[in-house]
């Protein structure tokens, strides 16, 4: 009779741990995954990026459709063409919660370089549809699917392409670089991206709420495979630049404390390929063109030159 009571209370306890386990998971998927205004990021604009968006919203573009890779979602892209015709066009991929006239400022800035700029929105972001947000990991395959009508569009086998990235777009960049691209592409460019999606969020699991990563992550894991179609565990950029054999550049901030900088190396490290390594002193997440404007251009800039003469 003890030994009956004793596993009825043990049953009862592990109901409750997994009905709080679950109640816990659903909250945390809401907060990181469904699309929605998150109070955690700033949302204040710098006077810079307003300019830039003033330029953006003045100038000839384009908007482009394409559905997704699952789900068929409508997603949206501007593509602005150089001011002088050219063949080479630089794709820009943006962060978590933002869209592409958040990067205005990338765009801008490749386009006085003479670019032809593409920018998506991501799924679940700005004029595209969805509702979860994949961190750059489902999208990838997204992503290739606007690469190939880049190519259709602007000048097929003599097509040259750059990819870049911040954030999340530039998690986005690596995750891209371990899928067969066409040969059009040429270079990469990530700025500050994670080094994988669990870790990433295993950091801002302790940062935000000083919990541990087990059993949340697994639990919230679970909850993505059902409702977003995939397994985050497989987002992971240092597999894929194992894999990467195209030039990269690697850009992070050193006061980076959203996407700890210590990823930046262990990208670095995981990528055989030519590779260039640029730590902005003092700059804080998806702040180093800010903080260094000149410098950042000209290092992005003749990075990307060498590869697309």
């Amino acid at each position: 009779m003890k030994k009956k009571r004793w596993v009825i209370w043990i049953s009862t306890i592990v109901l409750i741990l997994l009905v709080i386990l679950g109640f816990a998971s659903d909250y945390m998927f809401n907060y990181a995954f469904v699309r929605s205004d998150k109070s955690f990021i700033k949302s204040n604009l710098p006077v810079a990026l307003k300019k830039s968006q003033s330029w953006l919203r003045s100038t000839p573009k384009e908007t482009w459709y394409e559905r997704s890779s699952q789900g068929n979602l409508r997603l949206a892209a501007n593509f602005v063409p150089a001011a002088k015709k050219t063949n080479q066009t630089i794709v820009i991929f943006h962060g978590y919660t933002r869209d592409s006239e958040y990067m205005a400022d990338f765009i801008q800035l490749f386009h006085d370089q003479g670019y032809n700029v593409l920018a998506p929105d991501a799924r679940a972001s700005g004029k595209s549809e969805g509702k979860i947000i994949g961190y750059g990991w489902p999208e990838r395959k997204d992503n290739l699917r606007w690469i190939n009508k880049l190519i259709q569009k602007t000048g097929g086998n003599k097509a040259q392409i750059g990819l870049f990235g911040v954030s999340m777009g530039g998690a986005s960049v690596m995750f891209l670089a371990g899928e067969k691209l066409p040969s059009q592409v040429k270079v990469l460019v990530e700025d500050c991206g994670y080094s994988s999606i669990k870790g990433e969020l295993t950091y801002q699991l302790k940062e935000m709420f000083n919990l541990p990563s087990f059993p949340l992550i697994p639990a919230v894991n679970l909850e993505t495979r059902v409702r977003g179609g995939y397994n985050f565990n497989d987002g992971d950029a240092i597999k894929q630049l194992q894999k990467n054999k195209l030039p990269i550049l690697f850009i992070h901030g050193s006061k980076d404390s959203f996407v700890p900088t210590k990823m930046v190396y262990d990208n670095y490290r995981a990528t055989n390929a030519p590779k260039k390594l640029y730590v902005v002193k003092g700059a804080e997440h998806a702040n180093s063109y800010a903080t260094e404007p000149t410098k950042y251009r000209k290092t992005v800039g003749t990075f990307i030159k060498n590869y697309l003469p």
